[in-house]
């Protein structure tokens, strides 16, 4: 069974850690002090998955991102714990979330992150917008929206 609760203070340390060591992060260039810096901005809502006692991955979310609409900024799943439902999960969290106070809700997918924008297609959201060359040459950023349920 997964939970999901807001980060404590360790948790936080844990997140900036995962973030640096995965992909997209990788790919993207974002070493440890910018994934620290942004689980730790007082504008977002970092939340943890866990199993069990473990953490298992964590949600990043902006409640006005995108023009006042929610923006999931990072999704993130431990190693050990990807392919069992988990990003699923999270994303289904975010959504619930904002459910009845927001109709949309955004967040961006890096072109060679295709495993991740399946996971987004499956859970209903469309490509709206591409940047191109915005973080790094050669790889562009998708914009994905959701209509959700009318407040």
């Amino acid at each position: 069974m997964i939970a999901i609760s807001q980060a404590t203070e360790a948790e936080r340390e844990w997140c900036a850690e995962l973030m640096a060591g995965s992909d997209p992060w990788i790919t993207l260039g974002r070493g440890i002090e910018p994934c620290r810096a942004i689980c730790r901005h007082p504008e977002y809502l970092l939340l943890v998955a866990h199993a069990g006692q473990e953490p298992c991955g964590f949600l990043l979310l902006h409640p006005r991102g995108v023009a006042g609409s929610p923006y999931i900024a990072s999704i993130a799943v431990a190693e050990r714990s990807r392919s069992r439902g988990v990003g699923a999960l999270l994303l289904a969290h975010a959504e619930a979330h904002f459910a009845g106070r927001a109709r949309h809700i955004f967040l961006c997918v890096s072109s060679f992150n295709e495993r991740a924008r399946r996971l987004y297609e499956r859970h209903g959201y469309a490509a709206v917008g591409e940047l191109k060359d915005y973080i790094i040459a050669g790889a562009s950023e998708t914009l994905m929206h959701k209509r959700l349920a009318r407040p």
